[in-house]
């Protein structure tokens, strides 16, 4: 389990990272930055990493809550880590979007809970049809002289 999460973290780290620098350079291109704004940056980066890479997966594939806590644990986490992400990236950016962050937090309640409905139909499904899959090659078997 340890080793998957550091790869995780480690993909999500480095992915973020590039996505970041890339997202710098076109847009803000003409502008001078610090080379201390790359610890903002790594940060930003280290967040993502630890948000998608570890507590996600730990929170939805090793820990046995109840379906409204993980949606409610998750929900927070992410408006937290996004929070934490756009005050390292720019200060002023935050404190604009600060009054709408209740808003920001039953959006992203409502929308965790869609996002878990689907997916647990849709995993339900795949699984129903392995199954069905199953048994008709068991069938098949007992069929066969």
């Amino acid at each position: 389990m340890t080793k998957n999460l550091k790869s995780s973290f480690f993909q999500v780290f480095t992915l973020s990272l590039i996505w970041i620098t890339v997202l710098i350079t076109v847009f803000l291109n003409d502008l001078t930055i610090p080379i201390t704004y790359l610890w903002n940056v790594i940060g930003i980066a280290a967040i993502f990493g630890l948000m998608f890479g570890v507590l996600y997966s730990v929170l939805w594939n090793y820990l046995t809550l109840k379906p409204i806590m993980n949606i409610l644990i998750s929900s927070v986490l992410n408006l937290f880590g996004g929070l934490m992400a756009v005050l390292l990236f720019s200060a002023p950016m935050f404190y604009l979007i600060a009054p709408w962050i209740p808003g920001m937090l039953v959006l992203t309640i409502f929308l965790h809970t869609l996002a878990f409905y689907i997916y647990a139909r849709v995993d339900a499904q795949k699984k129903a049809g392995e199954l069905n899959e199953l048994m008709k090659n068991k069938n098949e078997e007992q069929q066969r002289p």
